[in-house]
């Protein structure tokens, strides 16, 4: 054990977390080089396409003797719950900061991440190699931030390797040997999981006490599940069975379960030994359960999916630890599932991987957050639009959630992202100087504000140069109404909303508007409304379909055609008395609204 490193690599996305990887896996020899591509440790398509990593990625790799466990963490802030879950099982962090850029939002995040669970930091400057590099600078800012002293700070390029020995070397000689609690029963910790269609379900694991080997038999101390370990063996980044696991070793154990409800990340796993009680085992501290930020419908496009979605569901959550999600039926989409996200991206993703991975074509409604409404009778609600709404006469309050929100800037563009934050109703707290040109915006903001265009504003006003993170705070009072549309002056349900009282004729407008243009014209005059409460704030009307009434006259007088037109209008009139309510929408209109 005292041979063993465990380490993870930290950094604000497109730091060269994975590239730095490449290279450490080329000097210890673990892949050869006819083998090798860039960002190696990004397995998803997904990922090598737009150059990010989402999952983290272990791998087992030998340095001069000692056994260097790595953990490859995404950098978005979407996915730090990947990175959460990576410290817990490791002793040291390499902490990574671009040289051209200097410390960012989510560098800060995952460094704090890394303070809170005490692990050995180890700091290096990256891309040294680039002619945009600052070093001096970007070393006084890790100064500042971690207070180490200069000659602790290590000079790297992941393109050229240049350092990369002696990162290694630094993890070897500062990072810990992993430490035991004392038992000689076996406590595991899984920290990721996945599902394979021939061995079921595989955990990732990081032994904390005891050894487990092949076809021991298993006991999960959270849902008290029972199976065998039908084979173990550390990652090389492929699985590479060595048939036993000893204590502070990291790898996988194919347990055997079809069902991945059993199997969930942060339980711990021990060995059902009835010569070892299990009864005062206690549980290795997990995970926090997640709070998703950001929700939204997912709908199958072909309703006979819906079991299929189901299924890919179940299977992504194994992989996916941060995603919840709930059965939900929408009288326009069918049935489907009310599903909740980090982020933005990770609904992009989340959404892009069940196109790829499982071929299914589907329907996202428009993102939302969650509003707790508070009705007059004193009962509170937790609605996640668009699900049915109490109407606005029984809704005496309601909270929506906010985040605090760090903004990392050159000093240059400070003006312009406080302006920002101010028109999306941000509260701001206070500025701190990182150095002389790099400045932290700490505001408070309501998640709804930062859902759907405010990272690319923060990038296209800070010409690229703005990082931002978020953490969630509480609920507070919103000023916010209940939207309904009326087609033909009934109420579609599906089409309610949540939305800020001073946006809310914007929001109306461009729903019948766009009502308008899909809808097919009736027999009849329709009439198509935004109201708040019996307030109608904005309307369109679809005029009628008509037939030329007046084709079959070959001349005469102008009051013959006056009088068919008249007869035409009467029968129009009657008309929409008799069919008001009866219109049908097409699928197709309530998508092109709640797509986002």
């Amino acid at each position: 054990m005292t041979n063993i490193r465990n380490f993870c690599i930290i950094a604000h996305i497109d730091h060269g977390k994975s590239t730095l990887a490449d290279r450490m896996l080329e000097i210890t020899g673990t892949i050869e080089k006819r083998k090798m591509k860039e960002q190696f440790l990004d397995r998803m398509d997904i990922e090598r396409e737009r150059g990010i990593t989402i999952k983290l990625q272990p791998v087992t790799m030998e340095y001069n003797g000692y056994v260097l466990n790595l953990i490859d963490t995404p950098g978005h802030v979407d996915f730090s719950y990947e990175v959460s879950r990576s410290l817990a099982a490791v002793e040291g962090a390499v902490l990574l900061v671009d040289a051209t850029q200097g410390i960012q939002a989510q560098t800060l995040a995952n460094l704090f991440l890394a303070i809170e669970q005490n692990l050995v930091i180890i700091p290096v400057v990256n891309k040294i190699d680039l002619p945009a590099a600052d070093i001096e600078k970007t070393k006084e800012e890790i100064i500042k931030l971690i207070g180490c002293a200069e000659e602790e700070i290590i000079l790297s390029s992941g393109k050229t390797g240049q350092g990369v020995k002696e990162i290694l070397e630094a993890v070897v000689s500062r990072v810990p040997a992993p430490e035991t609690g004392g038992d000689t029963r076996l406590r595991a910790l899984i920290f990721d999981s996945n599902y394979d269609e021939y061995r079921g379900v595989v955990a990732h694991v990081r032994v904390m006490d005891g050894e487990i080997k092949k076809g021991d038999k298993i006991f999960l101390l959270a849902t008290k599940a029972k199976s065998e370990a039908l084979d173990i063996g550390i990652f090389k980044p492929e699985y590479k069975s060595t048939g036993e696991l000893k204590v502070g070793e990291i790898g996988y154990i194919v347990t055997g379960f079809k069902n991945v409800s059993e199997c969930r990340v942060g339980d711990t796993v021990t060995i059902a030994d009835c010569r070892l009680p299990i009864a005062d085992l206690t549980a290795l501290h997990g995970y926090k359960e997640v709070k998703p930020m950001v929700f939204a419908g997912v709908f199958p496009r072909e309703g006979n999916d819906f079991e299929d979605l189901r299924e890919a569901m179940e299977k992504l959550k194994l992989n996916d630890a941060a995603l919840t999600y709930e059965p939900e039926s929408s009288e326009a989409l069918g049935f489907g599932f009310r599903c909740g996200f980090l982020g933005l991206l990770h609904l992009e993703i989340f959404q892009e991987r069940l196109r790829r991975e499982y071929n299914l074509s589907l329907i996202v409604t428009l993102p939302s957050v969650a509003y707790r409404v508070h009705k007059t009778n004193g009962e509170e609600i937790v609605i996640r639009t668009p699900q049915k709404l109490p109407d606005q006469a029984e809704i005496r309050e309601v909270k929506e959630p906010w985040v605090s929100l760090d903004v990392v800037t050159p000093k240059n563009y400070m003006g312009a992202v406080m302006e920002l934050a101010r028109e999306k109703r941000g509260a701001y707290k206070n500025t701190e100087y990182l150095e002389k040109d790099t400045v932290i915006l700490h505001y408070e903001i309501p998640m709804a504000a930062i859902l759907t265009d405010f990272y690319d504003k923060i990038k296209s006003i800070s010409s690229g140069y703005a990082s931002i993170n978020y953490d969630y705070l509480d609920y507070r009072p919103a000023d916010v109404v209940k939207l309904d549309i009326l087609v033909a002056e009934d109420i579609v349900e599906a089409l309610s909303m949540i939305t800020y009282r001073d946006e809310a004729f914007r929001e109306g407008k461009k729903i019948v508007e766009t009502l308008k243009e899909t809808l097919p014209k009736q027999m009849f005059v329709l009439k198509m409304q935004a109201a708040i409460g019996g307030k109608v704030i904005a309307a369109e009307r679809l005029s009628a379909m008509r037939k030329d009434v007046t084709a079959k006259l070959y001349g005469g007088d102008v009051s013959r055609k006056r009088k068919l037109l008249e007869k035409q209008k009467k029968g129009k009139k009657k008309m929409l008395a008799a069919g008001k309510g009866s219109v049908e929408i097409p699928p197709e209109a309530f998508v092109k609204i709640l797509k986002r």
